[in-house]
């Protein structure tokens, strides 16, 4: 079955301190698009949230446009910018680097289904 979503009309938008989520639900495909504010910090504006101590969301992203600062529960880092792709395992933290809007889209599935829901990344969320 063919099916075509527009970002442009979301199923769901989750909004949370500092920025906000946009999911587009297809059969085999959940797709984000996050934007995230100056200032916003996954620690500070989705963990209370979320009700874990690190981001515990797998994310295959692309960034559009701002840049991110990224650190892995071990210590690994890594900062990406605009047409940058990443693969970020769950355990993290990240933050909003300078003053320009962040725009990522999101192809893993979990952060359209989990991102900034109570008890994200269901049972690994103890971590």
């Amino acid at each position: 079955m063919l099916e075509v979503k527009t970002v442009d009309k979301p199923d769901e938008r989750r909004d949370f301190p500092r920025g906000h989520l946009e999911a587009v639900h297809l059969t085999g495909l959940d797709f984000a698009v996050g934007t995230f504010e100056p200032g916003w910090r996954w620690s500070e504006s989705v963990g209370p949230i979320a009700g874990t101590k690190s981001c515990m969301i797998h994310h295959n992203g692309y960034v559009v446009r701002g840049r991110m600062h990224l650190v892995m529960d071990d210590g690994g880092e890594a900062e990406v910018g605009p047409g940058d792709v990443f693969v970020c395992p769950p355990g993290h933290d990240a933050w909003v680097v300078g003053d320009e809007q962040v725009v990522v889209y999101d192809f893993a599935g979990a952060m359209a289904q989990q991102y900034a829901k109570p008890g994200e990344g269901g049972p690994r969320s103890e971590v």
